[in-house]
């Protein structure tokens, strides 16, 4: 059977040391993840379980890019974030069985139209405005997991226009990677092409046209995303 219109392929993110890239087929990302970002929200964290919400693969953007000024908001926020590729399939997993599934990491923005978000927020409705933005996903290439250190000291940071806006330790994660996928896999087969995007640390903020976001992890290739006018 043919389709009505063409259908777009899947995004894909280069990996290091491969010819061959990541197809990105879901991208979950993780709430409220480090402690000082909650209460810079105005929230508290517990460790009852992790929350989700999700982007679409097809928001997946490529680093160094430039993307537009996106429709409906005046407050659009850089989120810089450790992202899970998954690298096989898992199933109601133990953390054991959970860590043996990361195919890789990667540095991952998380682009908000926080003012929708928050107004949705205050109405208990989803954050869909405010978070499932075309070319919002902007991830750099990823690392093989058996080429990164396990995730606990790496500095994480954002740079706006080469002013430091976010800096942190993935130790601060309350959420570790493990326990992550172990949690989220008790309700989703998750499969290779899975990302996960988990959480961001405090000194989220606004950017504009013009802006240019750079953003790193310790021992993964670097971020950059430039903001062009809105269309």
């Amino acid at each position: 059977m043919t389709n009505l219109f063409p259908s777009p392929q899947w995004p894909t993110v280069p990996v290091k040391g491969e010819t061959a890239a990541y197809p990105v087929h879901r991208i979950f990302c993780v709430g409220r993840n480090y402690a000082a970002h909650a209460a810079e929200m105005g929230v508290e964290v517990d460790r009852e379980a992790p929350f989700y919400f999700t982007k679409s693969a097809l928001m997946a953007q490529a680093t160094d890019t430039t993307i537009p000024y996106p429709p409906g908001t005046e407050n659009f926020h850089y989120e810089m974030e450790l992202v899970i590729a998954i690298g096989a399939p898992v199933f109601k997993a133990d953390t054991e069985r959970a860590a043996k599934a990361i195919y890789g990491y990667a540095c991952g923005l998380d682009m908000t139209r926080r003012d929708l978000q928050l107004a949705a927020r205050a109405k208990q409705r989803p954050w869909d405005l405010g978070k499932d933005v075309e070319q919002s996903a902007v991830f750099a290439p990823i690392t093989k997991a058996g080429e990164f250190a396990a995730p606990g000291p790496q500095r994480i940071h954002l740079e706006v226009n080469d002013e430091t806006r976010q800096e942190a330790r993935l130790d601060d994660l309350i959420w570790k990677v493990e326990e992550i996928v172990s949690h989220l896999s008790h309700y989703y087969h998750l499969q290779p092409g899975d990302l996960i995007m988990t959480g961001t640390p405090a000194g989220v903020g606004a950017v504009v046209a013009g802006d240019v976001i750079t953003g790193g992890i310790d021992g993964l290739d670097p971020i950059k995303l430039t903001i062009g006018a809105a269309e």
